[in-house]
């Protein structure tokens, strides 16, 4: 008899829904996947999506505790997992204080997870050292929202907009490769009149089908938005009705883009004059447009401004709050907009509260059942947690759900910090790479045995429920924690008997705040597929369309601010003479921990490689499908080339879903954008040379 096993891809943000159908033929289990019908993806799946099962179900599965003892991972029972791991932590927190413990998840855990995790690390731990790898995601995207709108949402309109809009921007964003499963509504756009234009130093994919593309220089998105800017608002195309009664900050905008030459904007952005000229018209004549930004923008150490000052463009031109017009970060892990509303993060509190607001931490601490002040304050972000561990402030760590050891800028460093913890315990489905180097590993659920909710790229959120049960011994990540927080004394914080009894705590928790859950039940979900956040009330439908009439700040008004021309912190000179971007490609997904489990992805993509201009190879004496090595100041690497016209001569590209010799972040800065700390991933200066001369 076959199995049918209904759940949502668990990949990237736009959380495609699937049925896979288990057959089993003469002793031999085979799998067929099927789209499923939903609002974001309209029935579609990717290649990640149709071998998602792959990784779920591989025989490589953590399927019982393992303890390291004489340097091997030996089998133990969960009480005896949970019990080392109490009283280790009672040990250190006791000789070095509750901050000597620090706790890592990740943007791939549910909401149920997230909040969990955040609630784990202030009650059962008492730390305040609680961040996520959510912080490479859209940190940037998230400070700018927040300061500009007053709240962070990944789309301000739904995606179905995107098919009205006559004019759309899509900086440093590669949908093509990254959230394929949306390329449609672009397309659709594209046969209904709209303009496209990409920003991105490479040709991409989604560059493909742009009717413009701005091949800007690395790390100088910001300076191209001045240009952009500058056209906009010389041409006469701002909307002065909508900058006077909606926002505040514009005339020391004006002023700064008055003082800027669009010649000098050309030339430190690489971006011909022309060029420039026809993307601020063309945007600014549109009755409607949309700017998406992602990592390419984002993961700079001015990546919080650089977004301010694309958002700079939609106010300045009206485009915000009605059909067709908004502004979009788009997420790129699973559940990296949820995972940062309800706790992960250093500085915030379930429903985006802030844990510096003496208010928010009345509220938490009531539905928590403690007093405000046995609440730890703000914590550091997730690479200043891992210079923590490097100096030994933090002593131990509890890692759930990521692997920073290839996913951290400057990897060789932050590997050094782990090995020299006291005390370190992974909770994961697969031996990562940072898993390897624990000393208790705790097997968690996949996706498919795991019940939960997500929240999409467009603040959609969506129930996930278990299609099968756990192997072996593993369980699901609310069960980790609860069992955890039990033996360390705390279990009557942690009464759930299942997740959706977390979720309604988290309702509660939420209820009032900026990103407001409390109307949205486990039943609703069922019946209306996913509801919009905020959400206050059951009767609420949810808000789809954010900024209608009103930004939610104390004035009711959108801020804009100047953004000077910024350069990267680390630039090219004559030892390191080009430019070092990183990114995804479509086969696999972060780290690769998941899809290197997947015979058939790992089959389409099973090296990484550098994309290098065919013009600077010859300079460098480098043949196509040869190996280089690759060095910046920090470390070395070695990949194969890829010959490649789509790329500027002055960048090179390599992806970062691989480990070891192949780590890209072996090679990348840990230098921080200092609003958001986002590392400034996407630019660092590098050598390139063969391997055998």
């Amino acid at each position: 008899m076959d199995t049918v096993m209904e759940t949502q891809c668990p990949f990237c943000s736009v959380q495609c829904k699937m049925t896979i159908i288990e057959k089993v033929e003469s002793g031999t289990k085979t799998y067929e996947v099927e789209p499923k019908q939903n609002a974001a993806s309209e029935g579609r799946l990717c290649i990640k999506g149709m071998n998602a099962y792959q990784h779920a179900l591989s025989g490589e599965r953590i399927t019982e505790p393992l303890m390291k003892k004489d340097g091997k991972f030996v089998p133990v029972s969960w009480e005896e997992a949970y019990a080392r791991i109490t009283e280790k932590f009672h040990e250190l927190q006791n000789e070095f204080g509750y901050d000597a413990i620090g706790v890592y998840g990740g943007g791939s855990l549910t909401n149920e997870t997230s909040y969990a995790l955040g609630k784990f690390a202030r009650v059962a731990l008492k730390t305040r050292y609680i961040d996520y790898n959510g912080r490479f995601c859209m940190s940037a995207a998230a400070a700018a929202g927040n300061k500009a709108f007053g709240v962070d949402r990944g789309l301000t309109n739904p995606l179905s907009e995107v098919r009205q809009s006559e004019c759309l921007i899509l900086a440093g964003t590669n949908i093509a490769e990254c959230q394929p499963t949306l390329m449609p509504y672009f397309n659709d756009a594209k046969e209904n009149g709209a303009f496209i234009i990409v920003i991105d130093p490479r040709y991409t994919a989604t560059a493909q089908i742009a009717d413009l593309h701005l091949k800007v220089k690395p790390g100088m998105d910001a300076a191209l938005a001045n240009g952009l800017l500058k056209v906009i608002l010389d041409g006469g195309y701002a909307d002065e009705l909508f900058i006077e009664k909606r926002t505040t900050g514009f005339d020391h905008v004006k002023s700064h883009i008055d003082s800027i030459s669009l010649d000098e904007i050309s030339s430190i952005t690489g971006v011909p004059k022309e060029d420039i000229e026809e993307a601020g018209r063309r945007f600014g004549e549109a009755a409607s447009g949309m700017i998406l930004t992602a990592r390419g923008v984002e993961q700079q150490t001015d990546g919080s401004m650089a977004v301010r000052n694309f958002i700079n463009i939609l106010l300045a031109t009206g485009k915000i709050g009605k059909p067709g017009s908004g502004y979009g970060a788009v997420t790129g892990q699973a559940n990296g907009q949820g995972g940062r509303e309800h706790g992960q993060k250093a500085d915030q509190l379930p429903g985006y509260r802030s844990i510096e607001n003496d208010e928010d931490r009345a509220y938490i601490a009531k539905v928590w059942g403690l007093q405000p002040e046995e609440l730890p304050g703000k914590g550091v972000s997730a690479y200043e947690m891992m210079e923590k561990v490097h100096r030994q402030e933090i002593r131990a760590l509890f890692l759930m759900g990521s692997n920073p050891i290839v996913s951290n800028p400057n990897a060789n460093f932050v590997e050094e910090g782990i090995r020299k913890l006291d005390f370190f315990v992974a909770a994961d489905m697969h031996f990562s790479e940072t898993a390897r180097l624990a000393d208790i590993i705790l097997p968690t659920a996949a996706y498919l045995e795991n019940t939960g909710t997500l929240t999409n790229l467009e603040g959609r959120v969506l129930l996930r429920e278990a299609a099968c049960l756990p192997p072996g011994l593993a369980k699901q990540d609310w069960e980790v924690l609860s069992g955890l927080a039990a033996a360390l004394g705390k279990g009557s914080h942690f009464p759930y008997a299942n997740a959706e009894d977390i979720f309604e705590e988290l309702r509660a928790a939420s209820r009032g705040g900026i990103a407001d859950y409390y109307g949205i039940t486990y039943g609703r979900l069922r019946e209306e597929e996913g509801i919009y956040w905020p959400c206050p009330a059951l009767d609420h439908p949810g808000e789809k369309r954010l900024f209608e009439t009103s930004f939610p700040r104390p004035d009711g008004k959108a801020e804009l601010i100047p953004v000077p021309n910024h350069f990267p912190k680390e630039r090219a000179e004559a030892a390191y003479p080009l430019h070092l971007t990183t990114g995804r490609v479509l086969g696999h997904y972060l780290t690769g921990v998941q899809t290197h489990k997947s015979p058939t992805l790992e089959a389409r993509q099973f090296e990484s490689f550098i994309e290098i201009h065919p013009k600077t190879a010859r300079s460098l004496h480098i043949q196509d499908d040869t190996l280089v090595k690759v060095q910046s100041k920090r470390g070395e690497i070695i990949v194969r080339s890829r010959l490649t016209a789509s790329i500027r001569e002055d960048t090179v590209f390599v992806p970062m879903h691989w480990d070891g010799i192949q780590n890209i972040n072996k090679l990348t800065s840990e230098e921080l954008d200092p609003a958001c700390k986002m590392p400034g991933f996407k630019v660092c200066a590098v050598a390139v040379a063969p391997l055998i001369s």
